[in-house]
């Protein structure tokens, strides 16, 4: 029996979001195993785990109406970190293939033995840069790209959008400074052949929804650690 705040239960309602009870319950051990992983390496600000049902679960299952809509069968989720929102997302989507990108060795085999734990067969992790995947493996082949927490809008737009197929959709879960991010995302946007077509505010972030509109050129994504020194 699980024990999710009033606060969670009244958002995924009016979100329109409903979860079955072993959703919930893979949940609630996902979170187990998140906060006693946290206690070895830096997975989460959030100390209290009630909190973490919105800050963290709600935040990550607000991507999910766009999923469906999209009828994604392929996600990557750049910069997965502890999980979020690539695994929250796999365990109510099990139809659904995901790769969870992590550069970071210790963070990626928390994500492996999480998604073992939780039973998500349906998840991949990467240990590798999301320049890699976007520059050959992954290029202009995946329906949905999402990212939580990573970087500026400008360096995620090169990150992100060469994975994107033709169609397909970049989503950023984003804070209040998305708008300006956007803004200062028009030359990326140029560049990389994305279109923005939505930004919606959500009870705990803003979703930036980025459509692509045509083959990513070959010069991008530059060599590893290019896009953050110096940003499109």
């Amino acid at each position: 029996m699980t024990d999710q705040p009033a606060e969670f239960s009244e958002a995924m309602s009016a979100y329109g979001i409903e979860l079955d009870g072993g959703e919930l319950e893979k949940l609630d051990q996902y979170l187990t195993l998140l906060y006693a992983a946290n206690e070895k390496m830096n997975l989460t600000g959030v100390r209290d785990r009630q909190s973490a049902w919105m800050r963290h679960i709600f935040d990550s299952l607000t991507l999910l109406p766009i999923l469906q809509q999209k009828e994604a069968a392929t996600v990557v989720d750049v910069g997965s970190g502890g999980g979020m929102p690539g695994l929250v997302l796999a365990v109510v989507l099990p139809e659904v293939e995901f790769t969870l990108v992590e550069s970071v060795g210790k963070k990626a085999r928390f994500l492996e033995e999480c998604a073992a734990a939780l039973g998500c067969t349906n998840v991949r992790v990467r240990q590798v840069r999301a320049e890699a995947l976007g520059a050959k493996d992954l290029r202009e082949c995946i329906d949905v790209v999402v990212s939580r927490a990573v970087a500026r809008l400008p360096i995620l737009l090169e990150l992100c959008l060469p994975m994107v197929r033709t169609g397909g959709l970049f989503v950023a879960i984003k804070g209040e400074q998305a708008a300006g991010e956007v803004a200062a995302s028009a030359h990326a946007l140029g560049e990389l052949r994305g279109i923005v077509i939505d930004q919606t505010r959500t009870p705990t972030g803003t979703l930036v929804v980025v459509e692509k509109s045509g083959k990513t050129p070959k010069r991008y994504p530059r060599a590893a650690g290019e896009p953050e020194r110096s940003p499109l």
